[in-house]
């Protein structure tokens, strides 16, 4: 489908399996390679712009000389938005039930920056999806923490888990991109490389 990608050597920069299995989906062929990054970004920057900051800092982790012709590497971060406060990975299971409840009955955001770059050219875009929580009681949340352990998910959750079966009321715009990756517009980037 992709047949443009065939002359590169594809890298996705990410332990995500969802991010993974997401790029393994599409039909693209790739390795894995990662870099630890600092992940702070200006105070002063409009929230919805920092998972794209993010994913093109990803990026530029990787020197020119660890991108010869013939290579692409694809750069991700997922940020979820609610009531003017980025959620992060939770740091402890404290922190986490405080993330479901503050989600609890909400709409949130959930913003995906992903950079793509080789040589020649680097492309960065952000998607935004609106999750809608249905009330959430203190059952329910201890019941997902202690089963599905969300300790690697921004925002304490994966909408792919139990929690998006039976907590999740609305949704505005793409699964995929709450997932972690945007594959529609991911696929419409790497059409144009």
């Amino acid at each position: 489908m992709l047949s443009n990608l065939k002359k590169y050597h594809i890298i996705l920069a990410s332990k995500s399996p969802r991010r993974q299995e997401l790029l393994r989906g599409m039909g693209v062929d790739f390795s894995i390679m990662t870099k630890e990054t600092d992940e702070r970004f200006p105070s002063e920057m409009p929230l919805d712009e920092v998972p794209k900051y993010l994913s093109l800092q990803k990026s530029l982790a990787f020197a020119e000389e660890e991108l010869p012709t013939g290579y692409l590497l694809i750069t991700s971060d997922t940020v979820v938005i609610c009531e003017g406060e980025i959620l992060g990975k939770p740091k402890d299971r404290a922190d986490a039930v405080r993330m479901l409840q503050l989600l609890s009955g909400k709409t949130h955001h959930v913003v995906t920056g992903v950079t793509v770059r080789s040589a020649e050219k680097t492309e960065s875009f952000a998607v935004r999806s609106n999750v809608t929580f249905a009330q959430l009681d203190a059952e329910e949340i201890d019941y997902y923490i202690e089963h599905c352990k969300p300790y690697d998910k921004a925002g304490a959750y994966g909408i792919q888990e139990w929690i998006g079966y039976v907590g999740i009321s609305g949704l505005e715009g793409s699964f995929y991109n709450v997932m972690g990756l945007p594959t529609r517009r991911l696929y419409q980037c790497l059409k144009g490389f």
